[in-house]
């Protein structure tokens, strides 16, 4: 089946999340699937906010951080 450049570009846009997780297996030769341990240093008035996001939202601190920057 041959597709026009105006399909390409379509599907390019619709599928481009996939095709930059690819983009970057080749370069890194990872996935993006899982999850990295990192140890970080917060100031106390953070950590207590966190505390208290995870006490209403039952969420561990760790999702509070990727959901404010996903």
């Amino acid at each position: 089946m041959r597709f026009d450049e105006k399909t390409i570009l379509k599907i390019l846009e619709e599928n481009k999340e996939y095709f930059e997780a690819l983009e970057r297996y080749d370069r890194t030769r990872e996935l993006d699937i899982g999850r990295a341990r990192l140890y970080i240093t917060l100031s106390k008035k953070l950590l207590r906010k966190l505390k208290g996001i995870k006490q209403k939202t039952g969420k561990p601190i760790s999702r509070i951080i990727e959901e404010a920057f996903a």
